[in-house]
Formats: structure tokens, sequence, C-alpha cells
């Protein structure tokens, strides 16, 4: 650490670490003081080692980011001894505003202080002079005294290391000319104590077109998408001619809720679409539209909130401090002067740029990026909307800050490797199941062809069925103590809906087309019905079914079949010489979780598993689930005929043991348990391990059911995660 101290602190030049949005810039300082932190208490008689830190940002935003370090995984960084030391030591102190001092014991050690810049820089308060200042003079005293308390405290601190996040606030308007004074402040705290270091991190290292000089270590959106710790944006850049228009809103709202409108992250919390704004009245004049098109695809118009500098204080408390309670219920921001640098909104998955930008600034890559933040067990890409203008501000600032451009960004995929696997046991047996499947049958009955009695039958009456009125919920922001929520329902009211309408004569032609009615005779019924010439969308919905029902010679029933799934169809891999051989692709994160045949012999010595070598675990759980059955079983193996992992084949061209289930989406898809224990009787379990806030109740639901339908020679069981560890 001494010589990284060397290399990049400088009074008069400071050292930059340049880390992309999402990078981990907030881990990287936690990581940084942690490991000092743990050496000056191993070794107290060494004056090298960082025995406090002041870590301060431009704007409350990042503070709010910034408080994130008090929930970093120390316990992760450093051995449990030293762990345990730092951790019953270290002193969190979060500046508040109206506190004229810090409230830490002076001349301390293994302080973490978190402030933004504001309150602890040199400036002069505006304090009025008034008969018991005495005057001008004491005036003028009484600003610096107080801008000097804070400051007095921290330059008490021995062994200090100074952390900068957003570190481009630190130069001035005028580069080369002047420092603002957060440099001030610094210098002030080098003259007055031993600081030891300065690090700067920052994810836009440039000042206009000129990258920022003191830039040491830099790394890039297409590095972190690469890395697996940003999402992938690959093909979901869609730029428009016009960003003003109430099209570009309608279109974005509709798109973003196809595309996301299940999505959630880990814990639960559903995604979230971010509008900027170039003004309160663009906003204003947008929200109507984004609300009627909300309603319109069936979604709360009161899940927009707009956040702006009018807005209330609440509201922006929420925004900046409770932005990732999984319980909000927003989903759509609309956003002025909002949202960009030290946002950290963990399930934010698309922005849309409703403006255009007359210079080359940093809004727009700021803005664009804030979607890209990467959370544990996420598959789904980010998307950015913008102007076919801003593309090249985008393109431009790419190159400005990162030396790469929007090309890249736009077809950079994940960092993935490419195993080839070869399978250990040919003969498996086929795993004997019985499943329900659903059949359309023909029923046994003639279709009356009598096309105007059909008419007759169904048009005997106008239907009833309207449109059902959904309700909008009304939420209210208050603090209540003792409770994490911070939205209480204050009222239910129903949303009125003006439904559309069709016109009898083309609703005629249409339903004449689809089921060959004659047209003049079902038009001249219509008229009956609806003499004012109009029939609405819910009506003809109605008569539709009616037909359907009058006509169809079918039903849909369900039967019950004896299955034999393979556990790999040796059809669907490729033959080498003696071998049946196929590859695996995985994330480079994801090496470390690849076990081969060799590493488990000294716990597999009746050669349960592998049926094909390496094995493709996604977990350490899963890992620990098979090391510790492998254990148990060579103990005693009863009369257990195998043990396999199937969740690292799931491609129906190489296995068949895939369950089918409907998902949320309401399409169907396949699932893969994860292992397989097999007795020489015919009995099997089938075990998935998962996190709680993975679970699928659509999966295991279906699950349930064909265990119910085989109770004597199967059994499904779900062993619940915490972390990276297995609760068993």
């Amino acid at each position: 650490m001494k010589s990284f101290k060397k290399t990049i602190f400088s009074m008069s030049e400071f050292g930059i670490l340049a880390l992309a949005m999402g990078a981990g810039k907030t881990i990287l300082i936690g990581a940084i003081i942690a490991t000092e932190f743990a050496m000056a208490l191993e070794y107290p008689g060494n004056e090298n080692f960082v025995k406090n830190a002041l870590v301060f940002a431009p704007g409350k935003t990042i503070l709010g980011a910034l408080k994130e370090l008090s929930d970093v995984p120390y316990e992760k960084m450093l051995p449990k001894r030293l762990y345990n030391e730092f951790i019953t030591t270290v002193k969190f102190t979060y500046t508040r505003d109206g506190e004229k001092d810090i409230p830490i014991i002076k001349k301390s050690s293994f302080n973490i202080i978190v402030t933004n810049t504001e309150k602890i820089r040199i400036r002069k308060e505006d304090i009025k002079s008034n008969l018991f200042t005495g005057g001008e003079l004491a005036t003028e005293d009484r600003k610096e005294f107080i801008a000097n308390q804070r400051l007095q405290t921290i330059a008490s601190l021995p062994n200090l290391a100074i952390f900068s996040d957003e570190a481009h606030h630190t130069y001035g308007q005028k580069l080369n000319k002047e420092l603002k004074r957060v440099r001030q402040t610094v210098d002030y705290l080098a003259d007055n104590t031993n600081v030891l270091v300065v690090v700067n991190t920052t994810g836009t290292p440039y000042y206009k077109k000129q990258i920022l000089k003191d830039v040491i270590y830099w790394y890039g959106l297409s590095r972190g998408i690469k890395d697996g710790i940003l999402k992938e944006v690959r093909g979901n850049i869609v730029a428009y001619p016009e960003v003003a228009d109430e099209h570009f809103i309608r279109d974005i709202i509709t798109g973003f809720f196809k595309e996301y409108k299940d999505v959630k992250i880990y814990d639960g919390s559903p995604a979230k679409l971010a509008i900027y704004f170039p003004k309160i009245d663009d906003l204003r004049t947008a929200k109507p539209i984004v609300e009627k098109t909300l309603l319109e695809i069936g979604q709360d118009p009161l899940t927009a909130l707009d956040v702006h500098n009018e807005s209330k204080d609440e509201t922006k408390d929420l925004f900046d401090n409770r932005i990732n309670d999984s319980s909000l219920h927003y989903r759509v921001f609309l956003l002025v002067n909002k949202g960009t640098e030290g946002w950290n909104c963990l399930s934010l998955f698309a922005t849309a740029l409703a403006r255009e930008l007359k210079a080359s600034n940093n809004f727009c890559l700021q803005a664009a990026s804030r979607c890209l933040r990467q959370t544990s067990g996420n598959t789904y890409k980010a998307k950015i909307y913008l102007s076919k203008k801003n593309v090249k501000i985008l393109d431009s600032q790419l190159k400005e800050t990162f030396g790469e451009n929007l090309q890249e960004l736009n077809s950079t995929s994940q960092d993935t490797r490419k195993r080839r696997i070869i399978l250990r046991k040919t003969e498996i047996p086929p795993v004997l199941l019985e499943k329900t499947i659903s059949k359309v049958v023909q029923i046994d009955k003639e279709v009356n062809i009598d096309r105007l009695k059909i008419i007759q039958r169904i048009l005997r009456k106008k239907p009833k069925k309207l449109a059902e009125s959904p309700k909008k919920i009304i939420y209210d922001i208050k603090d209540i103590p003792d409770r994490k929520g911070v939205l209480i329902t204050k009222a239910e009211e129903k949303i009125i809906i003006e439904e559309d309408f069709l016109h009898t004569c083309s609703f005629a032609v249409e339903i004449s087309s689809l089921y060959r009615l004659p047209l003049m005779q079902f038009y001249e019924k219509l008229k009956e019905l609806y003499p004012d010439g109009e029939t609405s969308e819910s009506n003809a919905f109605e008569i539709k079914e009616q037909l359907e029902e009058q006509i169809k010679n079918y039903k849909l029933i369900e039967e019950k079949v004896e299955s034999a799934l393979a556990l790999v169809k040796t059809a669907g891999l490729n033959k080498e010489a003696e071998d049946y051989v196929t590859e695996i692709v995985y994330h480079k994160d994801k090496e470390h979780l690849l076990k081969r045949f060799q590493d488990f012999k000294e716990l597999n010595k009746r050669n349960f598993g592998f049926h094909y070598n390496p094995y493709k675990f996604d977990s350490n759980p899963e890992v620990d689930f098979f090391e510790q059955l492998l254990v148990m079983l060579n103990e005693d193996p009863a009369d257990i005929e195998d043990i396999y992992f199937t969740g690292g084949i799931d491609d129906p061209q190489k296995t068949e043991f895939l369950f089918e289930y409907k998902g949320k989406d309401g399409k169907y898809h396949n699932y893969s348990p994860d292992f397989l224990i097999r007795r020489k009787n015919g009995k099997m379990l089938i075990v998935e391990i998962k996190a709680e806030r993975f679970k699928d109740e659509s999966k295991e639901k279906e699950m349930r059911k064909i265990e119910k339908l085989n109770l004597k020679r199967l059994k499904y069981e779900i062993l619940e995660t915490k972390g990276e560890q297995l609760a068993f």
C-alpha cells in the first residue's frame, strides 16, 4: 500500500481512478479503508497505515449512495480474525444538515466520515450582522469560525486518507487556472494533519472535450459489460427522429412494459424506466400522456412519479435515499435535473432522453448509462431511448471519456467461455414418470350449418358484458416509526374508461369474412340491436365468443401418460472416436464453479455422479450440496443407484429431463431441476437449490402436480440458500 500512496498522492496533482458507473467505486473505497484499518490494528506501531478516512461527494444524491459504505461485505474482504477486530473498532459518521460540528472525538482513530463537500469545504456563510456580533468585523470572524469548526475536528485526526467520489467536480470551471474550493479543503487538511493519501474516483473523467490529465487508471463501459458487472445493451439502443412529440412518449412507455412488465431483480423490485426532460414545463406537458398510455396498457397511472426541483421534500428524500425499497409502487420516473451521477437505482432497466442537447456536456452519458448497473441473477438487457441528434453526442462522449464508441457499446456482449465436455456414462436408464398432457379432440356432433339460424341464436339480445372499471390506488408518503414501508394507501378510486366503438357495417364485414356468414342478414340483425350504427368493442368481443361456442366441434381434455425421459440424448451430442462430446458456454466469472471428476475422486470412491465431465454448476450452494451428498453416500450408500447433476445441460436436443410450465408472461417455458437422486428400487428425489428471492411459484406448482401423479416413486424438494450458504 505504501508504494500505491507514493504513486497517486500529490497535493499539487491528484490521481484519479476512473471507473464506469456500476463498476464498484464504493466497494473499492470500502476495500481500501478496511485493509488499511486492519493493518493499522495489526501493527499499531507502524505509522504508514491509514487510521481515519474522510469520504466526500459533491451533492446529496451521491452522499446517499455513499451511505452504502456501511453495507459493504467487509467479512468477505478480510480474514475472520482481522474482520472481527475491524468491525468492532470502526465508527461510521454521516454528516447531517444543521450540525456545526462533526460528532466524533477529536484525535481519535478508526473513523469513517462520509459527507457532502458543502458541509466541510472552506466558505463563508451568510450571517447578517446585529448588535450582538459587534458589527461587520465580528460577522466576518463568525463566518470563518463556522467554516473551520468542522475542518478543525477533521484536521485533528491522525493518519488521514481522503476519498473523493465523482472527482471531476474537484476541478473548477477554469481547469488550468484555479482550483475549486474542494481542493482548498484538501490543501487545508494536508497543512494541518498528516494526510497519507488522496484517492479520487469518478465515472466521467473528462472536462468538456478534455480527459483529465490526472487519470491513472480507467475502466470503461464495454469492459464492464464483458466482465458481467454491467448489463448488456447490445441491440437495445433506439433512436427517434423527434423526442418532443406525443408519439415518442407513447412508444417508449408501451415498449418498456411489453419487454419489462414482469421483470424483477433479486429482491423483488420490478423493472423501472427513467425519462429525462429539459424543463419542468415539458415534464408537466408529458405527464398526462404518460398516465393515459399507462391506463391504456393496463397499468396504474400512479406508478409514474415526477421528481424535480419543485417536488416536495418527501418526494426528493424518497428518490435520493429510498429508491431501492422493494415495496415502492413507482415504475416510471419523470425527471428534470435529477437522476444522473450518483443515482443508484438497482432496478432501473431503461432510460429515455426526452430532450435535445445543445452542447456535448456530461448529461447525455450520465443519464443514458444509469440503467446499465447489473444485479445478481439478472439475465435481461438494458435499453436506451434517445434522439438521432443525441446519438452523435453520446458517441462523442464515449470517445472522450473511455476511448470507445457507441457502436462498440451497442455490440459488446458479456465475456463468455466455452468448454468441451465428455459423456462419461452412456448407459443411463431413462426416468419413468406419469405426466398429464392436454389434447384437442373432436366432438361427436354435427355442426349446424344453417348460418341464418346461427345468427338468430346469437343475436336474440344485446350482450350485457361491459368493460370492468379498474381501480387506481392513491398513495401517501409518510414516516411511520418502526415500519420500513414508506407508502400508505390513502384511497381507492374507480377509473372511468371510455370504450372504443366499431361501426356496425365494418363489424358485419369482419364477421362475415371470418365465419362465412351471410353479410346482409348479419348486418340487418346488428342494426336491430344497435340502431345508432355502433357497437362497443366489449360487446363485439362477446358476440365473437358466442359465435365460437356455436360452431366449434372440438374440446380440450387432459390425459395421463407414462413418459420415459432420457437424462442425456446421445443423438444431440457429437461422436468423436469412442466419446460423445459437446460444448457448454458460461461467463468467465463462473470459471471456478466448473468441477471435474478428478476434483472429486477422494470424495467419490463409489463413482456416483459425473455422468458428464466437467459439471457446469451455477452457484457455490450447488457445489456444497453435491460435495456433502457424496460424503454421505460414500459412508452409507444403501440402495442408491446414482446421483445426477441435471441443471448444467438444459438444451432439449441434449436432454429430455425438462418440465414445461406456464410463466407469468403467459408463455410456456422449460424448467431443468438441479439434481436427481435415484434409488435402485426405482424411487427418485428431485432437488432444486434456490435462494428464496429467486423461487418461482409457477415452476413449483407444476412440479407439485407431477409429484402428486407419481406419489409412489417421486419426491420434489427445494433447498433454500442464504447468500452463498446452503441452509440445511
